[in-house]
């Protein structure tokens, strides 16, 4: 049961930074649940940061 919460909390995460590098809004987060959209929100805030480092 562990094994697969953290992978759907990954799978969340990595969504969220191809979202960020895409340039899509942090408003798209298609995730509702608390765990589950931190985790896309961070992924997204990495790609953030890469793309203004690559910039």
């Amino acid at each position: 049961m562990k094994r697969q919460k953290r992978d759907r909390l990954d799978r969340a995460q990595s969504r969220g930074y191809q979202a960020g590098i895409t340039g899509r809004s942090k408003e798209m987060c298609p995730y509702q649940m608390l765990d589950a959209r931190s985790h896309w929100l961070g992924g997204w805030r990495q790609a953030m940061e890469d793309r203004s480092v690559t910039a």
